[in-house]
């Protein structure tokens, strides 16, 4: 018999959500999602769970996202399982979100998509020299989504413009200083941190001032200024246009990063961003993301960037439209339309 996939257990107060997928990089599937849950569920009214710790099984990353290869399956036909996930994943983000109860997430190693989705939320993100974060949705055709739409506009400044376009990669001095991840603890120290907030003796903070550490210099630093310059723009034409006219070696790096993502992701991202910083609840980002959703799964780049980036491997889309030109305004205007009467998400 497999083992399970979501190991939990509760020890001196603290409940223990373990990701136990690693031979996928614990990436979520649905089953996963439920059984979290479940347990968050049972927990929140238990007198006996003060806090919820989230971390995983094995040292190959927290979570590389979610079971893209079935949400592509189900793209290319009527959608319904890929919807079904969608749902309950974002319930589960919107669980996280509101919870009572302190949660902290170990993010030692990989962290991207919906490991992202089930980390930020927490009050307190611990990354290790091992973290790798990035959004990088736009290079298969998707979107940032599990949340991305209120924390990515919320980052300083542009940067979460920056990183949702171009995803990104970042380690953890660049997360910790722009507040992706709250403290650093060195990889040798992660297993003294979870005994101690495991032996309930200390407040985490406490714990955590005594063992975090200065993560050092953040190399995003030198380019904040041009970040929000250069991406402050509320159309990709005018994002491409600033970076062709930027002149310097780091712009025409984005610039190059940019044209070989998916212009139509490029456009649904942008907007996406623009009115998650408007809203006034995590809530009506989740639903506008699944209303996107839903629809981009069964569009050409997505299924086109899935193809070239994770089934076949030649890292060579075919994108349609190829230019951001030729991507109109009615397309993206009914990717987000709302859904009909009923079909809307709702949290739990």
């Amino acid at each position: 018999m497999s083992e399970a996939e979501i190991l939990t257990r509760v020890e001196n107060g603290m409940g223990v959500i373990t990701l136990n997928r690693p031979k996928a990089l614990h990436a979520l599937n649905k089953a996963m999602c439920e059984a979290m849950i479940e347990t968050l569920r049972s927990w929140r009214d238990d007198p006996a769970v003060g806090s919820v710790l989230i971390d995983h099984a094995g040292e190959r990353g927290f979570c590389a996202g979610g079971d893209i290869r079935m949400i592509a399956e189900s793209g290319a036909g009527d959608a319904v399982e890929a919807r079904a996930f969608f749902h309950t994943e974002y319930r589960l983000n919107q669980l996280l979100f509101d919870y009572p109860k302190p949660v902290i997430a170990v993010v030692d190693g990989i962290v991207m998509g919906g490991g992202v989705g089930i980390s930020e939320p927490a009050a307190i993100r611990i990354a290790t020299e091992r973290t790798t974060y990035a959004m990088p949705e736009t290079g298969i055709g998707l979107f940032p989504d599990v949340g991305g739409s209120w924390f990515l506009p919320r980052l300083p400044g542009q940067s979460g413009t920056w990183l949702a376009l171009t995803g990104a990669r970042l380690k953890a001095a660049d997360t910790v200083a722009l507040g992706i991840h709250t403290h650093f603890v060195p990889v040798e120290k992660i297993e003294a941190i979870k005994a101690a907030l495991l032996a309930g003796e200390a407040p985490a903070e406490d714990v955590l001032a005594e063992l975090a550490a200065d993560p050092g210099p953040a190399p995003v630093s030198e380019h904040l200024e041009a970040i929000d310059r250069l991406f402050g723009h509320d159309s990709i034409e005018a994002i491409f246009s600033a970076l062709d006219d930027e002149g310097t070696e780091w712009a025409a790096a984005q610039l190059a990063i940019l044209r070989a993502k998916s212009p139509q992701s490029l456009k649904v991202t942008l907007r996406q961003l623009r009115e998650g910083a408007r809203m006034a609840s995590f809530a009506e980002a989740m639903a506008m993301e699944y209303r996107l959703g839903g629809r981009i799964v069964g569009t050409h780049d997505f299924q086109e960037g899935v193809r070239a980036v994770i089934i076949d491997k030649d890292n060579a889309p075919r994108w349609s439209p190829a230019r951001i030109e030729d991507v109109s305004d009615e397309t993206i205007a009914a990717l987000f339309a709302p859904l009909p009467a009923g079909e809307e998400w709702t949290p739990l």
